[in-house]
């Protein structure tokens, strides 16, 4: 954790990109390294929270090794992307927002990612999977098991 704060210098400026570096590392931001960070940079430990819980691309909770985020923008709830949010919900036997116990995928939901066009979309690990439906979902989950 000191070595990414020392790459930056130690300046305020950069605590968002010191957190995306030691979530990169951790794969969440833990407390005890948040804690860690505020008192190393001298920055209220309320700030480094509001950034940690703020941006959707950190997370205070441990994720999977797969993050599936399922668009539920105008283009895609209207195509459907509530049924996809469900039947991976079922699938994975978890809810939005949850991990599943293997740790193997972590399911969010989103605003728009940029796909109206492919609605319903989900992303996952950064790669977009357009005109989903229900029944791709087992063997989209299957490439990443």
């Amino acid at each position: 954790m000191e070595t990414i704060i020392n790459q930056y210098n130690g300046k305020e400026s950069a605590i968002l990109a010191i957190l995306q570096d030691i979530q990169g590392k951790e794969k969440y931001l833990p407390k005890e390294i948040l804690e860690q960070v505020a008192q190393k940079m001298q920055i209220p430990m309320t700030h480094i929270f509001r950034l940690a819980t703020f941006y959707n691309a950190l997370s205070i909770k441990p994720r999977g090794k797969h993050k599936v985020d399922v668009c539920l923008g105008t283009a895609c709830h209207v195509r459907g992307g509530n049924k996809i949010i469900d039947k991976l919900e079922r699938d994975l036997s978890i809810s939005v927002g949850e991990t599943t116990k293997d740790k193997r995928f972590t399911l969010e939901s989103v605003r728009c990612v940029g796909c109206c066009s492919l609605g319903p979309v989900a992303v996952i690990d950064g790669h977009v999977y357009g005109r989903l439906t229900q029944d791709r979902i087992p063997a989209l989950l299957k490439e990443f098991k």
